[in-house]
This record gives C-alpha cells, sequence and structure tokens, in this order.
C-alpha cells in the first residue's frame, strides 16, 4: 500500500500541473489510492458526484500522468468509500460551484495591431447557456474542451446556422478557461479581426507580431470561419498556426455555419485539419427549449411574463434565438411603456406581424437600410456612410438592431454590410436601441412599426 501511496502522491503532482487551483480543490485532492492488481489501478472518491465527474472528465488525464510516472498503463477504476470522507474537511465532500464573485482576470490577449483585441463578453458562460436534447452534445463537448483544454477533442468544430448559440459557447468556453485555468492565454477572435491583423500586419511589416500574437496563445478561439472562403493569404496563415498550436498541444475551437466539408472555396489541407478534431452540429431549438430560453431571459432581466404569453411567443417563433429573444423585447418594452400588465392578448396584439400566416420571411439588411434611411430622411448611403450626426447615428443604430433581429447575418457581417465597421459597434447599437425601447416611447414606436413593415413587405 505504501508503494501505491507514493506512486500516486507522484503521479498526482505531475495532474496539479496540468488542471486549475479551483478543479484541483473540489475533485482531484479528494482521491485516494486503494490498490494495484496487475494492470488495474484502483481510486476511491467520498461521494458519487466526484466519481461521475472525475470518470467523466479526468480518467485520460489520470491515465497518462500514472504512465508517465510508471512507465506501464494502468485501467484506472474508481469506486466511492464513505470512509475516504473522513480523510477530507466535510465542508468540501460535496462539491461546490467555483466562486464566482471574485474578480475574474482579464484575457491576456492584445493583437497585433495592439488595441482591436476582442473581449470575452462575461455574460456569456456555461451557467447562463440553456441546454436541451437540440444542443446536448454541443454544449458537453465545449465544456469537455474547457476544463481541459488541448488535450482531447482538438480542435473543436462548431457548426450550425446563425442564431443558435455557438458564439455564446465560443465565449463560454473562454470564460472557464480564464477564470480555472489562470496561467493560460485565452484569444478570441472573429474571422474579421484576424484578417484585419493580418492585413495591418503585412502594411505595416509586422508579420513576426502576427505570428508571434495568435501562436503563443494557450486557447484560440476563431469565430464564424466560413468567412475565409477565397482569402487565400488568410487560410495559408492560418494552416501554419493551426500546425503550430497543435503541436504544442494548444486549443483550438472554430465555429461556422456550415460543416468542414461544405466550404468548397475553403483549402482542402485546411478542410482536413478541421475534421481531424471533434465536429459537432448544434441544431435548432424545439419547444421546450425555446420556452426555456424566454425564462431564462426574463428571469436574467428579472421581469415576469405569464406562461401563456411565453408559450404563444415560443410556438410562433421558430426560426432563432435571436428573434425569439426579439419578440419577448417587444411584449416587456411595451408593457413597460404603457403601463400595463403583459396578457395574452397584448402578446397578440403587439405580435400579430409575428404570427400573420406564420410564413417563412426573408428580409435582407439591404432592404432593412433602405426601409429605414426612408423613414428617417437619409440616403442610404448616409446609414452606411462615416457621418455620425446624431439622428443619422439613430437610424444608423436601429438598422443595425433590425438587421440582427430579422436576418441570419453575424455581427461581423452586419459591420461589413455597414461600412466595414467593426462587429462591436453592431454589438453597442443592438444593445442600445434594445435597451432604449424599454425607456422611450419614441424608439419603440419606431422600431415596431419598421419591423412590422419590413415583415409585411418581405
Amino acid at each position: 500500500m505504501e508503494n501505491v501511496e507514493a506512486m500516486w502522491a507522484r503521479s498526482v503532482e505531475i495532474v496539479r500541473e496540468q488542471i486549475s487551483e479551483a478543479v484541483w480543490n473540489v475533485y482531484i485532492s479528494h482521491i485516494v489510492p486503494v490498490d494495484i492488481q496487475g494492470d488495474s489501478l484502483t481510486l476511491a472518491v467520498p461521494n458519487g458526484v466526484i466519481r461521475e465527474r472525475i470518470v467523466e472528465r479526468f480518467i485520460p488525464l489520470l491515465t497518462e500522468s500514472v504512465a508517465a510516472e510508471t512507465d506501464e498503463e494502468y485501467q484506472i477504476h474508481v469506486i466511492v468509500d464513505d470512509s475516504v470522507a473522513q480523510l477530507v474537511d466535510e465542508e468540501v465532500v460535496a462539491p461546490q460551484p467555483a466562486p464566482t464573485s471574485a474578480p475574474k482576470p482579464t484575457p491576456r490577449a492584445s493583437n497585433a495591431t495592439q488595441g482591436s483585441a476582442v473581449k470575452l463578453d462575461p455574460r456569456f458562460t456555461f451557467d447562463t447557456f440553456v441546454r436541451a436534447g437540440s444542443n446536448n452534445i454541443a454544449v458537453a463537448v465545449a465544456q469537455s474542451v474547457a476544463e481541459t483544454p488541448g488535450r482531447e477533442l482538438n480542435p473543436f468544430y462548431l457548426y450550425g446556422a446563425s442564431g443558435l448559440g455557438k458564439t455564446h459557447l465560443l465565449h463560454a468556453i473562454g470564460n472557464y478557461v480564464v477564470e480555472h485555468y489562470r496561467m493560460h492565454k485565452v484569444l478570441y477572435v472573429t474571422t474579421e479581426t484576424f484578417l484585419n491583423d493580418y492585413v495591418d500586419s503585412i502594411r505595416q511589416s509586422k508579420t513576426m507580431t502576427f505570428k508571434r500574437h495568435y501562436r503563443e496563445c494557450d486557447v484560440l478561439l476563431i469565430d464564424d470561419i466560413q468567412f475565409m472562403e477565397n482569402k487565400e493569404g488568410l487560410q495559408e496563415e492560418l494552416f501554419h498556426t493551426y500546425n503550430d498550436l497543435q503541436s504544442k498541444g494548444k486549443q483550438i475551437v472554430f465555429t461556422s455555419d456550415q460543416h468542414p466539408k461544405s466550404l468548397e472555396d475553403l483549402e482542402e489541407r485546411l478542410v482536413s485539419r478541421l475534421l481531424s478534431g471533434m465536429v459537432v452540429q448544434i441544431d435548432p431549438p424545439d419547444l421546450e427549449t425555446r420556452l426555456a430560453i424566454l425564462k431564462t431571459k426574463c428571469e436574467y432581466e428579472r421581469k415576469v411574463v405569464p406562461d401563456d404569453v411565453l408559450y404563444f411567443i415560443a410556438t410562433n417563433v421558430q426560426s432563432n434565438v435571436r428573434e425569439l429573444e426579439g419578440a419577448l423585447t417587444r411584449v416587456t418594452a411595451f408593457s413597460q411603456l404603457d403601463q400595463s400588465p403583459i396578457s395574452m392578448e397584448l402578446a397578440q396584439h403587439i405580435l400579430a406581424d409575428v404570427t400573420a400566416g406564420n410564413q417563412p420571411r426573408v428580409v435582407t439588411p439591404e432592404r432593412i437600410i433602405e426601409v429605414v434611411a426612408e423613414a428617417y430622411g437619409f440616403a442610404t448611403e448616409d446609414l452606411v456612410g462615416q457621418r455620425r450626426v446624431r439622428p443619422l447615428v439613430t437610424a444608423r443604430h436601429v438598422a443595425m438592431y433590425l438587421t440582427r433581429t430579422l436576418t441570419e447575418y453575424s455581427y461581423p457581417a452586419i459591420g461589413r454590410v455597414f461600412g466595414g465597421r467593426d462587429h462591436t459597434t453592431c454589438i453597442n447599437a443592438y444593445d442600445k436601441i434594445a435597451g432604449q425601447m424599454s425607456e422611450r416611447r419614441q424608439i419603440y414606436d419606431q422600431v415596431t412599426k419598421l419591423e412590422q413593415e419590413l415583415r409585411r413587405s418581405a
């Protein structure tokens, strides 16, 4: 037994170097070696919760660490032994979530252009993502990647239609790693940011700075990789960046709206790299999931909405999460402005344009810009131009909000439509209009009227 304990003590130190202090304290520190018989190593833990998480997430890491110490590969078995609980403080036997009140470290990321780094959105975590049958596999894989970055499921390629939560999961991975792996460098970029950095590095003769920036991170998260199609130079750089990170055991995660094989204008050797890891599709939410999303949003925003109204919205808005949340925003904002209770009659009245015929609608960004420009008395060129007088800025923000709500365009794609603006500008515009709709009746009426007109003309 002494040999088993000594071997485990050395092996577990290898494990400790590769995980966060939170994971160590909650799970790994409670493992007690029991016995070795042949090629079988038995470990004991104090309860079933810890055993389940270790079996699901950490067996490969434990196996590899023991093999590194002993030069032998053991089959690890984990059992529950109540007596193990006496070896640890009663307070930590039942694992608790890592504290969230402490300040989270800022991701160590600075682009080659110094200042264009994309920050992780703290709102997008695994806790705020609604998990259901349509996305269960995607969430499980994302959590596994976040808990043991670079060890398995690398690269991770997540694809699906716009508005289903791909970007949310990408940020969730990054936020988890930042919180639990304090020494890891996490870099989140959109394909647009990656392209801009690449072009700037060439223009400023700083290609080595660009290469170091993207190849010295521990976790690289790239959103909307489909926009790399037909960009040969950018694909070449990503190919070499991928190979460099992969050889160092660093984690790479991509999102796209299509399966790698459907990206016809992506180089074959790059497609083969994307296919070499875990490829997962995220599906549109079913009715139960849509209801759960609406309830979660109400809880997050501390709004009380009757169940029959939520069911009405979930039944009639089926295309994507953005439009689902947009419909809820319209109902709650009107109720707040009008100081009237939220009811089925109110929802049916406000969302009449959504439920009419319940047929698929095709609204283009170009049509949105045209309708908004006419309503505010500007030329379409003004909305995509650089002028920043106040009425024009409001019209531009409204157009961006409607484009995000009524189309499947991502924020980077919206930025390109509106004169090549950065995607963060589009995010801020959406958030600003969504907030003003609950505070200013004029904005609410303008946006609602424009949305109804666009739906009718589609």
